[in-house]
């Protein structure tokens, strides 16, 4: 029967084209929606994942980078007591409102990020080289992405700002810096503390720490300890970037439309695969009945069909990850934030495959109505 079905497959290929565009475009739809999530959705967590800092401490209780309040100095000192501990750097957040030297431009909300600019330091490292660190050691330096030039009416001859109030200049731009919510800007953290407006205060919003051993023993440490310190939660980097982006997707109202719709995909291609493949089945209903005229049983026939579905489900997938890719490099071209894992694609091409054999188990319901007497007509 595996000879029936891809023989059919070969000699009545223009029938099975439609199937295959429709499982193409539904797996295309869902990577396409799953690039999306990850992308948008991943920005809230650059600010860990562009670092190579082991550890974050913050306010007990907080959900996400962009809700920090000070900590207080001690908390460094605490860090720096550890000995699996081997270097501490303040982070500093602030919540800044941008205005452009141009006139005619209004104001945008930007997140400033306050990084230490000696060399080696931890934030934002996977970003920042040596050259665009020392750039901010300047009084008012700020760095932003090249993608939101426009957003904050800048352009190559005007580099000049306010944040709060306060005087910066644009010193260097890099790719990969979006964020959501916000435009990211990053500064020195005295740079940081001046727009402020607590230039005397040693406190911090974070304190990130790099470890001799796995951070996961050393937080399990410090958690463990009196508040003579202050009030702290001592986070690894991956619970915090995970519970920042959670907050984001599972708490918020965007969040959940943004799963609702990946939901509504999911629903319309398999409805579109379901309605394709029931189509050619129902076209070869004359010729399903010819050979179980000839003593091929109905499981036999059922069974040329679910091979067919699962040849078709394996081309759909084919055409959707080469349609997808060529996407998503130009979408990563135009600075749209998407991202791809191979456990999020093997997920996606599961769905697909899942898809594609349901509709055909749908469809075998045209075969068991399929009688030999139909060739009388």
């Amino acid at each position: 029967m595996i000879a029936l079905a891809r023989k059919t497959l070969v000699y009545e290929w223009r029938r099975f084209v439609p199937v295959v565009l429709a499982v193409g475009f539904s797996g295309l739809m869902l990577v396409a929606q799953a690039a999306l999530v990850l992308g948008i959705f991943g920005t809230a967590a650059i600010y860990v994942k562009a670092s190579s800092a082991d550890l974050w401490v913050g306010y007990p209780g907080t959900q996400s980078v962009n809700f920090g309040q000070s900590i207080d100095p001690d908390v460094a000192m605490r860090l720096r007591m550890d000995p699996d501990v081997l270097d501490v750097e303040p982070y500093e957040w602030v919540d800044g409102d941008w205005r452009a030297q141009a006139s005619d431009s209004g104001s945008v909300s930007v997140y400033l990020s306050g990084v230490s600019v000696s060399d080696g330091a931890m934030m934002f490292d996977q970003l920042l080289g040596a050259d665009m660190r020392a750039r901010l050691r300047e009084p008012g330096a700020v760095i932003v992405d090249e993608a939101d030039l426009q957003t904050l009416g800048l352009n190559r001859d005007v580099s000049r700002a306010w944040i709060n109030g306060k005087p910066v200049r644009v010193v260097g731009l890099l790719r990969g810096l979006r964020g959501l919510g916000g435009v990211n800007v990053l500064a020195s953290v005295d740079t940081a503390r001046e727009v402020k407006g607590e230039p005397d205060v040693r406190g911090s919003t974070y304190y990130v720490a790099r470890t001799r051993i796995a951070p996961e023993l050393v937080q399990a440490r410090l958690n463990d300890v009196t508040t003579a310190f202050g009030p702290y939660e001592v986070w690894t980097a991956d619970q915090f970037a995970s519970r920042s982006q959670r907050y984001w997707l599972l708490d918020t109202g965007a969040g959940m439309a943004v799963l609702f719709m990946a939901l509504i995909v999911c629903l319309v291609g398999a409805v579109i695969t379901n309605q394709s493949f029931a189509a050619v089945v129902a076209g070869s209903a004359r010729e399903y009945a010819t050979l179980n005229a000839l003593g091929a049983s109905r499981t036999a026939l059922a069974r040329v069909v679910i091979e067919q579905s699962c040849m078709v489900g394996g081309m759909g997938m084919v055409l959707a990850a080469v349609i997808s890719s060529a996407l998503l490099a130009l979408a990563a071209l135009y600075h749209v934030p998407v991202a791809m894992t191979p456990l999020v694609a093997l997920a996606c091409a599961v769905l697909v495959g899942l898809m594609s054999l349901l509709s055909s188990v749908m469809a075998v319901r045209v075969l068991w109505r399929t009688d030999p007497s139909l060739l009388l007509r």
